[in-house]
């Protein structure tokens, strides 16, 4: 994972996402191979929390703590002024509730918690395991931008969500593994590229003909009833000027890039095809 960067890390349930978090944080240990951490081990860090931020699913701090007091707590466990409490707090919205006790936080209250956690020791390094999960829209757009700004500050982010078109916004790069096997690992424009569906959408009043037109030049269309042709292997403008070139009327000629989303599906679609086991 490089500095500077948000890398998004993509699998379906079971993939290994969250273990292999745990093995980066010493709390799993691999069969084989090493996690480093500037590198170095997690173990061998002194003072982690300057080193590395975290959150992971199963976090879980004390219920009958207060927010500022468990923030406190770690603050003194890695010889973090006490002042970064309130920061922290600040930085991720919970300055109004520091004073109530953990145990009656919502979901979403917790996530930010953990969050506020993370960015105790104002660490080069975020681990994020669905740092989302629970979060409202305004919530889920603040972090975000939180995390934008500290890869744009040459920190090294790694997040891992199930939710596409937000990964799409804020990862720079993706790493993708299902069933044991590493799939992808490129960046985020060039993954949905490689593997989304690009297509060129075409209304005309004439789609029946305009579409032999297209075929004729070795264009793959598709009629969707409705709507238009899509139209696959030929860039806008030059299906513009074969449509001029045919006077073929026109009412719309747009150009649809492939989601994150559907890029994802496909690659996991085609692991899961793969009968080597």
């Amino acid at each position: 994972m490089r500095p500077g960067a948000v890398t998004g890390f993509l699998g379906p349930n079971g993939a290994g996402k969250s273990t292999t978090m745990r093995m980066m944080l010493g709390l799993t240990r691999p069969d084989t191979g090493t996690a480093l951490i500037g590198g170095r081990a997690y173990a061998e860090l002194a003072r982690p929390l300057r080193h590395v931020g975290a959150l992971l699913e199963t976090s879980a701090p004390h219920r009958g703590l207060t927010a500022r007091d468990h923030l406190r707590w770690l603050a003194r466990s890695n010889r973090i002024a006490l002042g970064r409490v309130g920061e922290v707090l600040e930085t991720v919205g919970l300055a109004d509730v520091a004073h109530r006790r953990i145990g009656t936080f919502s979901l979403g209250m917790s996530r930010r918690l953990g969050l506020a956690a993370a960015l105790l020791g104002d660490p080069p390094v975020l681990v994020l395991d669905e740092p989302v999960n629970g979060l409202d829209t305004e919530g889920i757009r603040r972090l975000r931008e939180l995390l934008r700004s500290m890869a744009a500050e040459g920190r090294t982010v790694l997040i891992s969500s199930h939710l596409m078109t937000e990964m799409a916004l804020i990862a720079d790069h993706l790493v993708v593994i299902s069933r044991g096997r590493l799939l992808a690992d490129t960046g985020t424009a060039y993954f949905i590229e490689c593997h989304g569906r690009s297509y060129v959408r075409v209304r005309s009043p004439e789609p029946v003909a305009l579409g032999r037109e297209l075929e004729r030049h070795g264009t793959t269309v598709t009629r969707v009833a409705g709507v238009g042709l899509d139209v696959v292997g030929m860039p806008a403008a030059d299906v513009g000027r074969t449509t001029a070139a045919g006077g073929f009327p026109l009412d719309e000629l747009s150009t649809h890039t492939g989601s994150l989303e559907e890029a994802y599906l496909g690659v996991i679609g085609e692991e899961g095809s793969d009968t080597r086991g």
